[in-house]
């Protein structure tokens, strides 16, 4: 499994649009995504309604988890990186 903690930088934290544009990143992957917070259970990266509903909230820092796949690890190393410079965005981009 790989793990990279990154901090979520839009100002209105992973709710709605910035939300919205993470989880379809994350559906890019085509990987089973988890995203958690200290001292919470890991959600579904790939629900947007998971993703709304767990509160990560501007500035929070998050750890974005990988569960083993046949994926080779020099493309989940990648989507996770790419998924963590995403939330250092201000994720506002369109969908």
């Amino acid at each position: 499994m790989y793990t990279r903690k990154a901090l979520v930088a839009a100002s209105v934290g992973l709710h709605a649009r910035p939300a919205a544009v993470f989880v379809r990143a994350v559906n890019g992957t085509g990987l089973p995504i988890t995203l958690a917070k200290a001292g919470s259970v890991p959600i579904d990266a790939r629900s947007l309604l998971a993703v709304m509903s767990a509160d990560f909230e501007h500035g929070a820092e998050v750890e974005i988890s990988v569960a083993p796949s046949d994926a080779p690890e020099e493309s989940v190393t990648a989507a996770v990186d790419q998924l963590a410079a995403l939330l250092l965005t201000d994720l506002s981009g369109t969908l």
